[in-house]
């Protein structure tokens, strides 16, 4: 009886062992944001300090090519964990696959960015801005661009 009661014991223990391995695997929790190379785009008028409400790299075709290399790999290094692979939500935050396309959405996105999302006292979305600059965060928002749905 004593060999039964110890199995017994071992099993509740892997099956509280695995319960928060599991907690652990499927919490996104506090994150480092990761660097982004942005040497190979034009400077934005204004820097990082003042930030611009179109995003500037979709009047140069090539530029706007290059901004959305480096965005699709900042997207998947900073904001995949929350807003989905590929832009596809898992329902953690919003889908962004369907922000509004082109410079209608452009406002809302990079005061979204800059800023962050806070109600009642939770973040909802860090502020990116003052970490990543607004290079990086209009390259995010050019490869959104090739995910649009409607």
């Amino acid at each position: 009886m004593a060999y039964r009661g110890s199995r017994l014991v071992f099993a509740a223990s892997v099956l509280v062992a695995a319960g928060s391995i599991g907690a652990n695997l499927l919490a996104h929790g506090n994150v480092v944001p990761q660097a982004v190379d942005t040497s190979a785009l034009p400077d934005i008028v204004g820097g990082n300090d003042t930030y611009v409400i179109k995003n500037p790299y979709r009047a140069d075709a090539k530029v706007y090519a290059i901004a959305q290399k480096i965005g699709e790999s900042a997207y998947g290094q900073n904001c995949a964990r929350c807003h989905g692979l590929e832009a596809i939500s898992g329902g953690i935050a919003p889908d962004l696959r369907y922000l509004d396309k082109g410079e209608d959405g452009d406002e809302w996105y990079i005061q979204r960015y800059h800023k962050g999302s806070v109600r009642d006292g939770k973040v909802y979305m860090p502020a990116m801005g003052d970490v990543l600059g607004q290079k990086a965060g209009w390259a995010i928002r050019s490869w959104l661009d090739t995910k649009h749905e409607e």
